[in-house]
């Protein structure tokens, strides 16, 4: 985004801003499919939760992986005036609820809608019996995530050597087994994980069809068809490094067609990051410059309880720039709360923050850091009273 612009909103919206670019996550959508054509997109709520990027992404065709009542309630509300079966089938066929562990209440709740969700344990599976009886089930497997930014092996999936038996005790009790799910960790860096989890799909397939039990879904098709949920993970580009997406998708790509016949085999996966976190500037001001100190000290109104909430919870590391000129040093930048915690450049208390750069600043000067459209106004706060940053939304 230029100087004109980000200029231009401030003049009109102040400080602290989130804009959110949506010509960006159309381009983003678009070489998700085009790289990955037999893959169903399902964008990932969690990542960037706003209903206007809900609503672009359903213009384009997306469809959507929920992990919450309320999350599933931001698409519902979108399309419950459709006539009741359209909505039942855009129910089935565009939502897939991907948390492992849901409470009874949300479950009640979904058993009128008939939905696709994931579990990964015996106790999950039994509840899910109870209170979601109508669902259709995908098991999700326990895949490595090393090379990940964000692990999820430590907290959800069952071991694949574990999943035949599992599959066969949830069928004995009456579910749909339509499928199986992975995650090879958030920002994955090591297209090894997707290869690997596949395989072990493709192996737990074969063991069930091998023990005479039947996977798939058999509510649109003559012939059962089995879902392959291969999740997130796919990597944003924030330093501009395009090769990587373009290498990870064709290995995939391979790996589908070798392992999965298309006939037989649906293909969906859960992007987050991909799709929203090159379209998000976040834009501050410095409230106080300090000189007096050893090293410059920027306290902005923007911060690690706010925006920035994503160096915390997303291992984010900021790039944070200016359009002043002059000699870029070593400083320190502090958020707008009393807590020492709330710091964006260098911090003892976050391991992946680094220092920050940039030249003299004054008060009111302008900073800004792009690439930060997930993970972060997502789990941003009032702490301290302070409101999270207002978003403004361009080129819808």
């Amino acid at each position: 985004m230029d100087r004109k612009k980000i200029e231009s909103l401030v003049n009109e919206h102040e400080t602290p801003l989130l804009v959110i670019d949506h010509d960006k996550i159309r381009k983003n959508y678009s070489e998700f499919r085009k790289k990955l054509p037999r893959v169903q997109v399902y964008f990932a709520v969690k990542a960037n939760s706003e209903p206007k990027i809900i609503k672009t992404l359903y213009d384009m065709g997306a469809s959507f992986d929920v992990a919450s009542l309320p999350e599933f309630n931001l698409v519902f509300n979108m399309v419950k005036y459709l006539e009741p079966e359209a909505l039942q089938d855009f129910i089935w066929n565009k939502i897939i609820y991907a948390n492992p562990v849901k409470k009874p209440d949300s479950l009640h709740v979904l058993n009128l809608y008939k939905p696709l969700l994931t579990y990964d344990s015996v106790e999950e599976m039994r509840k899910i019996k109870k209170h979601c009886p109508d669902a259709g089930l995908l098991l999700r497997l326990k895949v490595c995530d090393e090379g990940s930014v964000v692990k999820f092996s430590n907290k959800f999936g069952i071991d694949p050597k574990l999943a035949v038996d599992l599959i066969g005790e949830t069928i004995k009790e009456g579910l749909e087994v339509e499928g199986i799910s992975f995650h090879a960790g958030s920002q994955c860096n090591n297209p090894d994980n997707f290869i690997k989890a596949l395989r072990s799909v493709a192996e737990v397939f074969a063991e069930a069809e091998k023990r005479g039990l039947e996977i798939g879904e058999k509510r649109t098709s003559d012939h059962a068809i089995k879902i392959v949920d291969i999740g997130g993970g796919f990597p944003a580009q924030y330093n501009g490094n395009e090769n990587c997406f373009g290498k990870l998708t064709e290995m995939i790509n391979r790996e589908l067609d070798k392992l999965f016949p298309r006939e037989n085999t649906a293909i969906i996966a859960e992007p987050g990051r991909f799709l929203v976190a090159n379209a998000g500037t976040a834009i501050s001001k410095v409230v106080l410059a300090k000189h007096s100190t050893e090293m410059p000290c920027y306290h902005i109104d923007d911060g690690v309880y706010h925006t920035f909430s994503a160096i915390i919870y997303d291992h984010f590391e900021p790039n944070l720039e200016t359009f002043k000129k002059g000699e870029k040093i070593k400083c320190k930048v502090f958020g707008q709360t009393c807590d020492g915690l709330d710091e964006l450049s260098e911090n003892s208390y976050i391991h992946n923050s680094k220092d920050a750069f940039l030249p003299k600043l004054e008060d009111g000067d302008l900073i800004y850091q792009e690439n930060i459209g997930a993970y972060s106004n997502a789990s941003a706060t009032n702490f301290n009273g302070f409101p999270p940053a207002k978003i403004i939304h361009i080129n819808e």
